[in-house]
């Protein structure tokens, strides 16, 4: 029985549309008749990438597209929060700007993003006394974090999305990115927002645009798409303006510290 297609891994797919990326105008890409060839520094779309896939591999989600664009995107700072294999094979792509990318260039780019590479940049600034933001940008990350690693103090049905090698922590919906995306009993999607301090009733807009975005790129009919927002404080115009949406839920987070004596 011959392989589907779909066998091959959303990376390995990245490779083949970046082989195939310099079609004559014919093929559905007029454009290129006027444009640098992928080799001689010239870039493609984030639509035309899309639209590729929507034509090969329409079984694929939006989603997961969007997402192995920041995964493979050398100079994408969110791509620290997914499993970058360390031999380099993800580093595919540059990023020019939030809807254009070309192929990345070893020898006259910057070094590639990798995790310790942003912690370390937070370290140097403390250590520089350049931390008027370092802190609370830490603690916001610990916290992120934090309930990523520990979603059953939420809820037990909680688990945070996996799509291979993608998670769902800062997921990438357009040029913006959600907190964390989760899924409650393998079922339904749950956007969760973040807000180190209090939330406010701006916050609702920014979850519901997220929530609608999940709707439309990643959700099957008839999946339901559901959101939270956690933060140190919830306002009183938060807690009103979200007592009209059923399917957004509210919480406070409480820290505590506890000491244990030691014995000399």
């Amino acid at each position: 029985m011959p392989s589907s297609k779909y066998d091959k891994s959303t990376k390995e797919l990245f490779k083949e549309f970046v082989d195939s990326f310099d079609p004559p105008p014919e093929k559905g890409f007029p454009e290129l008749s006027e444009r640098k060839s992928l080799d001689q520094g010239g870039h493609f779309t984030r639509q035309e990438i899309l639209s590729w896939f929507q034509e090969h591999y329409p079984k694929l989600k939006r989603g997961t597209v969007n997402a192995h664009l920041i995964v493979m995107s050398t100079n994408a700072p969110s791509r620290i929060h997914h499993n970058l294999r360390p031999n380099g094979a993800d580093d595919l792509l540059f990023q020019n700007d939030g809807s254009k990318f070309r192929l990345y260039v070893k020898e006259t780019d910057p070094r590639p993003i990798y995790k310790p590479d942003i912690e370390q940049e937070a370290a140097d600034d403390v250590e520089n006394g350049e931390d008027t933001e370092s802190h609370e940008f830490a603690y916001e990350n610990d916290l992120k974090n934090f309930l990523a690693n520990n979603l059953h103090v939420i809820r037990s049905s909680l688990s945070v999305y996996q799509d291979g090698d993608i998670t769902g922590i800062e997921f990438p919906v357009g040029n913006r990115r959600i907190d964390i995306l989760a899924m409650e009993d393998d079922s339904d999607f749950v956007v969760i927002e973040l807000k180190v301090s209090k939330g406010y009733d701006r916050a609702l807009g920014q979850l519901l645009r997220y929530m609608g975005w999940i709707e439309q790129n990643l959700a099957e009919p008839g999946q339901k798409v559901k959101g939270m927002i956690v933060a140190r404080n919830i306002s009183e115009d938060l807690r009103i303006a979200t007592s009209r949406v059923s399917d957004v839920e509210l919480f406070e987070y409480v820290l505590s510290i506890s000491l244990n004596k030691i014995e000399k």
